[in-house]
């Protein structure tokens, strides 16, 4: 299906992005100096908990964009996510302030973070899959993007397994830089977070072409329309 190769293609080229922001988390995953295999493994439930936390946005977002399509404004929709998504790449801080999201992210945040602190002081395969469940809740630019494409599937189903094979696109560099410890420095993960804006850009650019349904295969194509026919009891007899 085109929507899971896109999903997998953002996650995988997207990955880069969680190098830089979620990757301090990863390399100080509470793991110590257990043996390469409890590692791997801890590092791959760690990953799972993430995956996890974006099944469930998927599922939900999918529900919302659900309601547009049954409306007859998944085009519109596409088209006002990637106008949004370059809105806030451009004005990240005047999008926040216009709705309000200060307010609401800061204080959700500093209680993430604090019951991210009590769980890494634990050394437990539950701990660590938690870890992986809380760290997908902390805001990322790249999951934004993801739950856009979640919403652009219409379906809650589809939604889901979008963000699933967005995560599990992620999965090879975010279990390289939790087996990896210092080799990933400061320096280049500076470096590639400066690129993601442009990827992010061309991800919100890909999403308006795919709502004006220009019949372009992968990039723009012709979005199904509903068959009134089916349901309507207004057709000629």
């Amino acid at each position: 299906m085109e929507f899971l190769l896109a999903a997998l293609s953002l996650g995988f080229l997207g990955s880069f992005h969680c190098i830089g922001m979620c990757g301090p988390i990863a390399l100080a995953l509470p793991m110590g100096r257990e043996s390469k295999f409890k590692r791997i493994a801890g590092g791959i439930i760690y990953n799972i908990g993430r995956i996890t936390t974006y099944g469930i946005f998927g599922l939900l977002f999918g529900l919302l964009g659900k309601g547009f399509v049954i409306g007859g404004y998944q085009q519109g929709l596409s088209i006002a996510l990637g106008v949004l998504i370059l809105f806030g790449l451009l004005f990240p801080s005047r999008l926040s302030s216009d709705i309000g999201l200060t307010k609401v992210i800061v204080p959700f945040i500093s209680k993430v973070k604090s019951l991210l602190s009590k769980l890494f002081r634990q050394r437990s395969f539950a701990s660590l899959f938690l870890i992986g469940v809380l760290n997908g809740l902390l805001p990322c630019g790249l999951v934004y993007l993801g739950v856009a494409g979640a919403i652009a599937t219409g379906d809650a189903a589809k939604g889901s397994l979008f963000m699933m094979m967005f995560g599990l696109g992620t999965l090879p560099a975010m279990l390289f830089v939790s087996m990896a410890s210092n080799a990933v420095s400061v320096e280049w993960r500076n470096k590639i977070r400066k690129a993601v804006p442009v990827f992010v850009g061309i991800m919100a650019c890909v999403l308006i072409l795919r709502g004006m349904n220009l019949g372009i295969p992968y990039v723009s194509p012709e979005l199904s329309k509903t068959d009134c026919t089916k349901h309507s009891c207004c057709h000629k007899k």
